[in-house]
């Protein structure tokens, strides 16, 4: 996998080389398989050795949900990741593909991953790597290109402003113009062919505030704007644009300790933000993405930080769906390896949710992969 990266890292393209390509006119290259990891977890403070849970981490795992319980659905097992990982924060599909990029692995923080699962054949694909590591990417998809933006370069802090799209067509990616504003673990989503960014945090590294920005990309000019920030500033939330307007749901403000239900929607005819239906169990770090109508939200963590220690330690799985049409929630069956910083996409009649951390913050890496589905 290293070799493949390194070789795969020499295609990448100048800035400018080729915005005003075609990207669609040609079959998209072959991938090379990958083998799903025969280790569950490792642990990233013993350079990635496999791990195994202790009762004490089982603890953490909590399923409950406050909300009313609708159709449970049904998980089951799908192929693991070739390397367990977490902190890729997010995933995005593009023509029946999920793509993840970057996260922890192998004991590092800056991994420049980018692996690619095809549901069709229920297989891991290797594709061209980052143009350079970071954890906490936002990444979304459009017309064709998967967008990986800023990011943080060491363990959740030192954010930077560099910004890439990935070409599917050719398996090769190009920077354009930086963030406004360096900063990891904001939220990313397509609002009428423009990308907006939206929430996360930023330095200085020891203070690592939160912060409510929002800027948008337009790809045609190889520009940034800015819109109305969040009226709370937050990062770890989900994200969705659903029927011309955005939802931010969740998240924390400044570490996990301070997790928040809060729902907001952005009006883009009004430049302005509203406040939904609040998320029943406050989290972050979660799986978020819409799949017949409804979003789906999963995964997560949360607990109490008293002088760098962790304490009161949840790792949720709890799965709840919002109906954007009666502002209102419900629970469904929860997932069977509850997980934080997860890959979660919406793919023909199942949801995919990938790696992620196994206990609360970095320290133990999954490769598990299960999906769920209403039938």
């Amino acid at each position: 996998m290293n070799r493949r990266h390194l070789l795969a890292a020499g295609a990448v393209l100048l800035p400018g080389a080729a915005l005003a390509q075609h990207h669609g006119a040609q079959q998209a290259p072959a991938l090379r398989p990958m083998t799903p990891s025969p280790e569950p977890f490792h642990n990233l403070f013993q350079g990635g050795a496999p791990h195994h849970i202790t009762p004490e981490q089982a603890a953490q795992r909590v399923t409950d949900s406050p909300a009313p319980a609708g159709p449970a659905g049904r998980w089951i097992k799908r192929a693991d990741m070739p390397i367990p990982r977490s902190e890729m924060a997010w995933a995005t599909a593009w023509n029946g593909r999920m793509h993840v990029v970057g996260g922890y692995g192998e004991g590092r923080v800056n991994r420049a991953y980018h692996t690619v699962y095809d549901p069709a054949r229920d297989q891991w694909l290797d594709a061209a790597p980052l143009p350079r590591g970071a954890n906490h990417v936002a990444v979304v998809a459009d017309a064709g290109r998967v967008y990986a933006l800023g990011g943080f370069i060491e363990q959740n802090r030192r954010c930077d402003d560099k910004a890439f799209f990935y070409d599917v067509a050719r398996d090769r990616w190009q920077e354009i113009a930086p963030l406004l504003r360096p900063r990891g673990a904001a939220a990313a989503t397509v609002l009428d062919g423009k990308i907006h960014l939206i929430g996360g945090a930023t330095d200085p590294a020891p203070e690592r505030a939160s912060i409510a920005w929002h800027e948008v990309y337009d790809p045609q000019a190889d520009k940034w704007e800015l819109r109305r920030p969040l009226p709370a500033g937050r990062d770890h939330v989900g994200c969705v644009t659903h029927d011309g307007v955005i939802h931010v749901v969740g998240g924390r403000f400044n570490t996990f300790q301070y997790n928040t239900g809060m729902h907001h929607v952005y009006l883009p005819a009004r430049d302005t933000w509203e406040e939904r239906a609040k998320l029943p169990t406050a989290r972050s770090g979660h799986g978020m993405v819409i799949h017949k109508g409804r979003f789906y939200v999963m995964g997560g963590e949360g607990g109490i930080l008293e002088r760098g220690q962790a304490r009161d330690a949840k790792v949720f799985g709890q799965m709840e769906s919002y109906d954007p049409a009666s502002d209102t929630w419900q629970s469904h069956a929860p997932m069977p390896t509850p997980r934080h910083a997860v890959a979660a996409v919406a793919i023909g009649d199942w949801i995919y949710v990938a790696g992620g951390g196994a206990v609360l913050g970095g320290a133990v890496q999954s490769a598990i992969h299960e999906a769920w589905t209403l039938g």
